[in-house]
């Protein structure tokens, strides 16, 4: 067993008196606060100065003085944004004692990222403290994981206005020299740069309001372009507008500047043309400068450009007025964030800022010394990159002044995906007709009676609940009057969504149909869970198709009142019936699906629980202890109720209880969304671990051949009473067919993830096989260990207990130092793993709690799992090979029907696919699209192609031979270093997204809490 012994640096060492001197000083002298922030700042330390004693080790880097730091500026943080007082002082603008994120970072010297990383920590200890002192709903008014995700897309947002200002307008390099020797003009490129980004902060703050996704504020950037070209002196351009072959052209050599925009960037002409119009209104507004049409100005700017429909302000970028106007914004943008407490967004044009903390940066991906790092989609690109905004050009392609070829290709990135994803919504979704086709209407009207107006009326009050038109509540958590610019959102929105699922549900029923042999679907059509998670698929789509920063998942669960098991029944047959689905939102489904797998279906309120005490009632007892069952589930006029009174943001009384957590956010990136409280739901939405090459694959890819009986098994049968037998036969009722589905499903996940780890660790094989053994007769014989907690947890305290029993000498501090380098892994999954000690005083201790890894194994898994390490022996070893294991006779017998435990599964081929356990080295297979595009008349002797020979009539051996000797002939300009990262097997997702990593940023950070010394079994 692995014993804990407190740490000399926790609790002995604190002196409460100093912490408070220490915390007083910072109040009163480094912030200037009023005596009565102080006095509450002092109030949430004493309620929260023994968490902070006993989980020194797992705050930033484990020493008493970091972690002091972070609990202040934590503190504080609470503080600003739940106090009464904060919202008052936002509303009147007073002086007050309000600060900044960034004035309160630097005053503690902390970086953002690091704040944000160790942030879900806080809020898991401190939920209990924050919820008594400021009331239930503090978790919506703290805004941690909205604020996280707006740093994310601002984070990208930044970099590519950056690179696409310098591709259009020229720098302090050599480039300036050729011009006409101006005096100073490296200052003015830097102004003309931050006066951009000033107008585009004023946008977010007074046009985008409440709603700044990420296309929209992309929107925004290319709006704030325009502008730049039409008012910056040509002298300063980096292009000449009359030879670009990039530029789209009306009529002979006038340039359609908007068109050409779009062009670039998959952006909707209609949408910036009405970003550009609030963007000219701002301009008006808060510079006081006068609009005329571009049409009567002549001017040397607007040159080739044709003018009609553009706004053009008479000396806007005089050398005389440049400076005040930036005074202005400054001064506009300050009042707006006073007291608010929020993120000051002007810090992203400081590239040398240290508070941005770019060293630590990442999502899954892992920097030089392996270590875990944050936002993997915040990264900057690497200087190979091309522009998020900007097309690839080479470095020749601006010696004539010429943008670059018309067909150069636009580097993956962030940025440009969300715009690429946004352009198939409004290409292919939004054409198409708001009410029920005649195919639709014709399943409809087959049912027992014709059900066309109640899936109507459904889709009209859950898309209104998921997007209310009456939504007041801003970003920064005070109240506003809805304007226009929301409303209109909210109603786009909702069409959206509407119209991509009366697509899939129609491709739905017409597959059905085919299977059944019938057009009655009134079993399906008239289930209200099916179509709620239908709808809420939709919206889930629509929302990460727009990266918005304020609806982040699993707000669609909340507001249609259905659970993580529920939608989990409908993610692959979603994707199977809608082919047009880009890439981008496949992988986010496979990411929705892996995180409801991993955590979320075991959370409280969970509607797994109440298919499981049918599927094996003997969990029935523990499942009731734990107080683990779903509620009902709203009902449709309960929720069209709950909106009209509450005329704001509906929040539906959900079955399942989400404790939110931050980690994410990004993608995220930008990712959508993680939790708070709980330490269960943690995954990187930019992950798609079980992506097979290029299409989606789902963790229960082989699950068909497992269940041989439920082959094209009727989607009704997922969603019918769980007490009913299921019509595919096999004396199964509809519960255990689908725990039996869902548990190979994450018996599936699981095996991924042991494969990475295994890989990682240089296991061997058999290791391998003992422990997803072990897993699955876990799953199978003691589900309840999985009961609130995540399936990570149980996975290394597998490979703990193997190894201990197979004589290996690996310690658990190893094996969660390679987990931090998983692409999944959040802190809080070994730092904060669900005990129940309700039934048993252990350590003086009652009732539930979080406590670390080491613990939880010492105190809950061993006995748990006691009776199932036999198999794991020696002589169990040899028999496991010849054998199945059977179930025993525990509480928590296996599943009646359920698989037997199998040998470990064969997985997707992964591309790219490493193939060196101790270089960074990559394969993937080359698409046959890209061959000829790839391949160049000049280089094509570097290749190797299938089916193809660098020689006539040689052997595939030789063509590999010949290709190394002529690469190894090369001169090298330096040597290739392979070992910067130490990874070991990807998803595609996850490389692609890592790419963005800048060379510079790759620095060693914290890598969270050090594990407690373990002992020698006792």
């Amino acid at each position: 067993m692995v014993d804990m012994k407190p740490s000399a640096t926790t609790s002995s060492c604190m002196d409460g008196d100093a912490i408070d001197a220490r915390l007083t000083a910072l109040c009163k002298n480094a912030l200037s606060l009023d005596e009565k922030t102080c006095t509450e700042a002092m109030k949430l330390l004493k309620e929260t100065k023994n968490v902070l004693s006993s989980n020194v080790l797992a705050i930033g880097s484990g020493t008493l003085e970091e972690a002091e730091r972070f609990w202040f500026s934590f503190i504080l943080y609470s503080l600003n944004r739940l106090s009464e007082k904060s919202g008052e002082n936002a509303q009147q603008g007073s002086e007050g004692s309000g600060f900044t994120l960034c004035q309160l970072l630097r005053a503690t010297k902390l970086n953002i990222v690091d704040f944000f990383k160790e942030l879900p920590q806080f809020v898991i200890k401190v939920g209990p403290v924050l919820s008594s002192m400021y009331g239930e709903d503090w978790e919506s008014r703290l805004e941690a994981k909205e604020m996280q995700a707006n740093f994310v897309h601002l984070s990208l947002l930044s970099k590519s206005y950056q690179r696409a200002f310098r591709e259009l307008f020229l720098t302090s390099d050599a480039n300036i020299d050729k011009q006409q020797n101006i005096t100073g003009a490296p200052d003015f490129v830097s102004e003309y740069l931050r006066f951009g980004w000033l107008l585009f902060l004023a946008l977010r703050l007074h046009a985008f309001s409440c709603f700044r996704d990420l296309v929209t504020c992309a929107n925004g950037i290319f709006s704030v372009l325009a502008i730049l070209i039409i008012h910056v002196p040509i002298r300063f351009r980096n292009f000449k507008i009359s030879d670009s072959s990039h530029f789209v052209y009306k009529g002979d050599k006038v340039v359609d500047l908007l068109a050409s925009l779009c062009n670039m960037y998959d952006a909707s002409e209609d949408d910036l043309r009405k970003t550009m119009e609030m963007a000219n209104k701002l301009i008006e507004d808060i510079l006081k400068k006068k609009p005329c049409l571009a049409s009567v100005c002549k001017t040397e700017t607007l040159e080739n450009i044709d003018t009609d429909g553009l706004i053009y302000f008479e000396g806007l970028m005089e050398e005389q007025s440049l400076s005040s106007s930036l005074n202005m914004l400054e001064k506009d943008y300050d009042d707006a964030i006073r007291n608010k407490g929020d993120l000051d967004e002007r810090v992203f044009m400081d590239e040398e800022d240290s508070l941005l903390g770019l060293g630590s940066l990442s999502g899954g991906a892992v920097n030089a010394t392996g270590i875990k790092r944050k936002f993997e989609s915040i990264a900057s690109p690497s200087k190979t990159i091309s522009s998020q905004l900007s097309p690839h050009c080479s470095p020749a392609s601006h010696a004539n002044g010429v943008l670059g070829p018309p067909n150069a290709k636009m580097a993956a990135t962030p940025v440009s995906t969300a715009m690429t994803t946004a352009k198939w919504l409004r290409t292919v979704i939004c054409p198409l007709p708001s009410r029920p086709t005649a195919e639709l209407q014709r399943f409809l009207s087959s049912c027992d009676k014709d059900v066309t107006s109640d899936v109507i009326r459904r889709a009209s009050i859950i898309l209104e609940a998921i997007f209310p038109s009456n939504h007041e509540r801003s970003v920064t958590g005070s109240l506003q009057s809805a304007n226009l610019m929301d409303t209109i959102w909210m109603e786009q929105r909702r069409l959206e969504a509407l119209k991509l699922y009366s697509r899939v549900l129609e491709a739905m029923c017409t597959a059905e149909a085919q299977i059944l042999h019938a057009t009655n679907l009134t079993s399906l059509l008239t289930n209200e869970r099916f179509h709620r998670c239908m709808l809420a698929c939709s919206a889930e789509l629509v929302l990460a198709t727009h990266k918005t920063a304020t609806m982040l998942f699993p707000t669609v669960l909340d507001r249609t009142g259905i659970t993580a098991f529920d939608l989990s029944k409908v993610i692959e047959s979603f994707i199977r019936h809608e082919e047009s689905l880009p890439r981008e939102l496949r992988r986010h489904l496979n990411s929705l699906e892996e995180r409801l797998l991993e955590s979320m279906v075991w959370e409280k309120g969970s509607s797994m629980y109440n298919a499981l005490i049918v599927a094996r009632p003997a969990l029935s007892a523990e499942i009731n202890h734990l107080g683990l069952l779903a509620e009902p589930m709203p009902s449709l006029d309960a929720i069209e109720i709950h909106i009209n009174f509450s005329g704001g943001m509906p929040t539906v009384a959900s079955p399942q209880k989400h404790e939110t957590s931050l980690g994410n956010a990004g993608s995220t990136i930008l990712g959508q969304n993680e939790d708070v409280r709980s330490p269960k739901r943690l995954c990187t939405d930019y992950r798609s671990i079980l992506v097979e090459r290029n299409s989606f694959t789902s963790p229960v890819k082989d699950r068909l051949l497992a269940f041989g009986n439920l082959k094209k098994a009727p989607l009704q049968s997922a969603f019918a009473s769980p007490t009913r037998p299921n019509p595919g036969g096999g004396g199964e009722t509809c519960a255990e067919t689908g725990i039996n589905i869902c548990f190979s499903k994450i018996n599936k996940l699981a095996a991924v993830r042991i494969n990475g780890m295994i890989e990682r660790l240089q296991l061997s094989q058999q290791i391998r096989e003992s422990v997803y053994c072990l897993f699955q007769q876990i799953l199978s014989q003691q589900t309840s260990l999985f009961f609130n907690r995540h399936i990570d947890q149980i996975i290394l305290c597998c490979f703990y207990v193997v190894a201990k029993i197979s004589q290996l000498h690996l310690t658990f501090k190893e094996i969660i130092c390679n987990y931090r380098k998983q692409p999944q892994c959040k802190p809080e999954v070994f730092c904060n793993v669900f005990v129940d000690r309700s039934s048993a005083r252990r350590n003086g201790r009652r009732g539930q709690d979080h406590v670390d890894i080491v613990t939880f194994y010492n105190e809950i898994f061993i006995p748990a799992v006691k009776p199932l390490l036999v198999e794991l022996g020696p002589a169990g070893a040899t028999t496991r090979t010849s054998r199945v294991s059977e179930a025993s006779n525990s509480n928590n017998g296996p599943c009646p029907g359920s698989p037997k435990v199998a040998p470990f599964p064969s997985l997707p081929d992964m591309s790219p696919k490493k193939v060196s356990a101790t270089h960074n080295v990559y394969v993937s297979p080359l698409r046959t699209s890209k061959m000829d595009a790839l391949i160049s008349h000049s280089s094509r002797s570097y290749y190797a192609c299938v089916g193809e020979s660098t020689r006539a009539f040689q052997s595939p051996s030789k063509d590999l031979t010949a290709i190394n000797n002529h690469l190894n002939g090369r001169k090298i300009r330096g040597a290739l270093n392979f070992d910067d990262v130490d990874v070991g097997l990807v998803s595609d997702s996850m490389v692609a997204n890592s790419i963005y990593l800048q060379n510079g940023s790759i620095a060693a950070s914290s890598s969270g809490a050090p594990l407690k010394s373990e002992q020698p079994e006792s």
